[in-house]
């Protein structure tokens, strides 16, 4: 597993006065590969029997409101020549983050200074900006090493003098400084940001300007209803942080699959099959029988109930259940109409959430399962304990059944042969589960089976797997968030409520200011605050946490919320549209010049796009993301604030450092799963 961690021990500030500093430890970073390897495009997902994949289709009313689209077509085919171009040319040495170029930098100093060395460079953002913009932390454990060797240095001070005397010659550095006992203090170029930020119009985001992964073919596990109930709240989480992985991931150049391993198999199944069938004995499960399963959670809530109070339609249940697991054809065929129902609900939410997944629920992995359990016993990993299979880890208190004594499977059994089957079929190098924080015994179990068996942890199969875990939704009362009723809450009550409201903003705003809105105008930007807000509430909380549910909160104006931020991109898409002026051309023909402090903060913070998607795949946390957004829009308001750009003499620069934040912003909101809104 990774290290989750990326900020120094203790809380302390990792650039500081010299009274302040203290030693920082290395904390280890996803192995990004190098600039220019080669890319993976996204591949199309085969269909799977019995599934389908959701994906939604990119609307016209997502793109801005322009008559320069021949220009944007133009400007985008500059972008394109100008990344191969660029990918033979010395521009690749400003490809990946600042922290990795400036980590590389170190390196060679390190092996230069003190070639029998081969510590990693521990390099990080100051926290203050007074100090630098970077810090490098080596030289007090890099003494502590040479010390008693000799020649060996008398202070880390001299440690870090030497680690700048043998730094290679670049365009990165204007300046460093020591601070307390070694601390090297950075301060970047104020051309080599204004280059970076030519870099981002001309070639755009895309590998080897984003961090170009190690890991090539990715697994997504996430979202994971079950059939026969609503979504929920507590499904928004998995779904939202999921699509969120995923879409960096595949910024990144990996190929992903996204996977809804939903629960479509199993004894509520017979149970659910009994009741409807005793309700109408002539129900066949065939298409025309969409009335008796029109509303399934009522069905499943009849069923649940009979099948706790009745012992005999207990047993018919069971008797179901075996008739499903047989092959019994109408037992199908109505398994196959809940199933259908079922997804068709969940296709409607995915559509509303943009989301876009492949289906892959337990029963695809049915035939699998007496093949797994056979091959554990074999390897001597599962062992007969009361009548059940049973695989003992170290350190677990419990064992992980993968058979039980009556001779059945459950979501042991499903989950290893899930693992086993992406790893040898898919050979899927990174798999990352995302649920709730609840389930994490029973993963570090199935991962732990699964090395005990070989399957991972092995010099032929070194695939990252991680559980990627969260808390719950609140309400605003503290507690758990339910209706009033008790019942949990349905997601597309959530999804309608949060449109409302913004329908309801944006009429009266229409009415104050006497603008006139369509009402197809009007959907697209409620739709898009609606649901972007319900979105960005839950991901700018760490996932760990629990957080309060609240309209008022995350649909406020003010404040990190992301019906701000799509204010703010907005009105800064509106500052580009008033100049009327070609972005891309101007970028070809005029350099950017950041000279103004405020200029150089807000180029500087641009440039570090690349370190959020590396700290966000580092602690697979999305709030990395929004972390990142919020502060972007504040230092573009304050660049705005103090430097003009229409008719100005550094126009041209400028309004490049507008279109920037503006493409930044658009990157983010696509990252999150936010649509880009240009006027509102």
């Amino acid at each position: 597993m990774l290290n989750k961690s990326s900020r120094a021990p203790g809380g302390q500030k990792l650039c500081s006065s010299s009274a302040e500093n203290k030693l920082g430890r290395a904390v280890p970073r996803i192995p990004f590969s190098r600039p220019g390897a080669a890319v993976l495009g996204s591949r199309s997902l085969p269909a799977v029997e019995g599934g389908k994949q959701f994906s939604r289709r990119p609307s016209s009313l997502t793109r801005p409101v322009s008559a320069a689209a021949t220009a944007q077509q133009q400007g985008t085919n500059r972008r394109r020549a100008a990344l191969q171009e660029a990918r033979m040319s010395k521009d690749l040495q400003a490809a990946g983050s600042l922290r990795t170029q400036l980590t590389n930098l170190f390196r060679q100093a390190i092996n230069k200074a003190y070639p029998d060395l081969t510590d990693e460079p521990v390099v990080a953002a100051c926290n203050n900006a007074k100090f630098g913009d970077y810090q490098c932390n080596n030289a007090m454990q890099l003494f502590a090493k040479l010390k008693g060797k000799e020649g060996a240095p008398k202070a880390p001070r001299d440690v870090a003098n030497a680690l700048v005397a043998n730094l290679p010659p670049n365009e990165l550095l204007s300046e460093t400084s020591l601070a307390g006992p070694g601390f090297i203090n950075i301060r970047l170029s104020n051309e080599f940001l204004s280059k970076r930020v030519s870099e981002i119009l001309r070639l755009g985001l895309q590998p080897p300007y984003s961090p170009d992964l190690s890991s090539k073919k990715c697994v997504v596990d996430f979202s994971s209803p079950n059939v026969a109930k609503e979504m929920h709240v507590g499904h928004l989480r998995s779904t939202i942080i999921g699509d969120t992985i995923c879409r960096t991931l595949e910024l990144c150049g990996a190929q992903v699959l996204r996977l809804n391993h939903i629960g479509d198999w199993g004894t509520q199944f017979g149970m659910l099959i009994q009741h409807m069938s005793e309700l109408s004995p002539s129900a066949d499960g065939s298409a025309s029988g969409d009335e008796s399963i029109s509303d399934l959670m009522e069905l499943y809530r009849a069923a649940k109930k009979r099948f706790d109070d009745d012992e005999g339609f207990k047993q018919r249940a069971r008797e179901a259940v075996t008739a499903l697991q047989s092959g019994d054809e109408k037992s199908l065929k109505m398994w196959r109409a809940i199933c259908a129902a079922s997804r068709k609900e969940f296709a409607a939410i995915y559509e509303r959430l943009g989301v876009k997944v492949e289906e892959r629920g337990e029963s695809f992995y049915n035939p699998m399962l007496k093949g797994v359990v056979e091959e554990l016993k074999e390897k001597g990993c599962a062992e007969l304990s009361d009548g059940a299979i049973c695989v003992f880890v170290e350190g677990q208190s419990i064992p992980l059944i993968v058979q039980k004594s009556d001779g059945g499977f459950g979501y042991a059994s499903t989950d290893m042969a899930a693992l086993k089957h992406r790893l040898e079929v898919e050979k899927a190098d990174w798999i990352i589960y995302v649920t709730d924080a609840g389930q994490a015994q029973h993963f570090d179990l199935v991962f732990s089976a699964a090395k005990k068996a070989g399957w991972i942890g092995t010099p032929e199969s070194k695939a990252k797997i991680d559980h990627v875990g969260f808390g719950l939704v609140l309400g605003e009362d503290g507690k758990k968030f339910k209706t009033r009723s008790g019942d949990v809450v349905r997601l597309v009550e959530l999804l309608d409520e949060a449109k409302a409201r913004c329908t309801a903003t944006i009429r009266a705003r229409s009415e104050e200011t006497g603008e006139t809105v369509d009402e197809a105008s009007l959907d697209h930007a409620a739709s898009a605050m609606g649901y972007g807000a319900v979105k960005y509430a839950d991901l700018k909380s760490h996932r760990m946490t629990n957080y309060k549910f609240s309209f008022d909160s995350m649909l406020d104006l003010k404040g990190n919320t992301a019906v701000y931020l799509l204010y703010a991109h907005a009105r800064i898409a509106g500052i580009a549209r008033k100049a009327d002026k070609d972005i891309d051309a101007l970028a070809a023909s005029t350099p950017v010049v950041v000279a103004h402090q405020k200029e150089v903060d807000l180029a500087l913070h641009l440039s570090r796009f690349p370190e959020a998607m590396e700290d966000m795949l580092q602690e697979l946390a999305p709030n990395r993301l929004t972390d990142y957004l919020y502060e972007l829009s504040e230092r573009f308001n304050a660049f705005y604030t103090d430097c003009k750009v229409l008719g100005s003499e550094e126009e041209g620069s400028r309004l490049q450092l507008v279109e920037a934040t503006a493409r930044i912003m658009r990157q983010c909101f696509s990252l999150l799963g936010l649509i880009p809104l240009y006027r509102i």
